[in-house]
């Protein structure tokens, strides 16, 4: 086994399931953290080690497959503080959203358990229509985020709607592949060498920049990391929303370029033979 192997666990990410969900919001996160490595050279490498919940034990996507969830929602709420990150797929909004099902309980849970702990860097990633999920919970409150084309007015009303229940801050509604609120990234010197950076405010270089696996997993342990997360919204929950179904592939493959490489992203896009199409990162801070 490989130095890298042994220093490194894996990051512990877990997929929500709901009926009538779009495999692809799924399948898309999984095969990209499936294939993403530390050591691209050695498969005991592997970056995450990903876990499903879902009320039932088989949950129907919409285009009529099967996905056998690891556990429940009850089990999931009870490890929740296990993971690292949690992916929200979409499809089927409307039947979540009037019966108030899972996941928009782990979905608040997870936030308010990085609100209550902060010591530990969170991730949260809705893909597609995933979002609308998150704005009902109010998590998008003061935050930018995207969805589906054909749904951007519905995200702003319910976000409008979340606003005025919370006493909250609006949402800037973007249309992008994908956007990250409360990153954590090492920035280039100038914004030329900056594909994510919104506006040129978002491009300052940070004094303690760092990115990878090595540094994602020193910041759960530095003060001033620790202290800079207690200081931002939602604890400094990271925040991603993508655009439709294959942003989320997009998005996944931000996340590993954040929590792991940029080399270790572009070689799951290399190998998936899929073109990064980079999205948008806002109000930067490296936390």
């Amino acid at each position: 086994m490989s130095a890298i192997a042994e220093e490194t666990e894996p990051i512990k990410v877990l997929f929500t399931l709901h009926p009538g969900m779009d495999a692809l919001d799924f399948v898309g996160p999984l095969e990209v953290m499936s294939w993403a490595q530390h050591d691209p050279k050695n498969a005991e490498t592997k970056a995450f080690k990903c876990t499903f919940a879902s009320a039932e034990e088989h949950t129907t996507a919409a285009q009529g497959c099967s996905f056998r969830a690891h556990m429940d929602f009850k089990e999931a709420h009870k490890r929740l503080a296990e993971f690292d990150v949690v992916v929200i797929p979409g499809g089927s909004t409307d039947d979540v959203l009037k019966s108030k099902a899972e996941p928009l309980g782990i979905i608040k849970a997870f936030s308010e358990l990085q609100k209550k702990n902060p010591s530990r860097e969170r991730t949260l990633l809705s893909i597609c229509t995933g979002s609308l999920f998150l704005a009902q919970q109010g998590i998008l409150a003061g935050l930018s985020a995207t969805t589906h084309p054909d749904f951007y007015t519905k995200l702003e009303n319910i976000c409008k709607s979340a606003a005025q229940r919370d006493l909250a801050e609006r949402t800037d509604v973007m249309e992008e592949r994908y956007v990250v609120n409360n990153l954590r990234f090492d920035l280039g010197e100038n914004e030329d060498e900056n594909p994510y950076i919104r506006r040129r405010s978002d491009g300052r270089r940070p004094s303690n920049a760092r990115k990878g696996s090595n540094a994602w997993k020193e910041a759960n342990t530095r003060r001033e990391s620790i202290n800079k997360r207690a200081s931002m919204r939602l604890g400094g929950l990271r925040v991603i929303t993508s655009g439709g179904v294959t942003s989320g592939i997009d998005a996944a493959l931000y996340l590993v370029g954040a929590m792991v490489s940029d080399d270790a992203a572009n070689e799951v896009a290399r190998v998936l033979q899929h073109t990064w199409n980079k999205g948008v990162i806002v109000d930067g801070l490296d936390v």
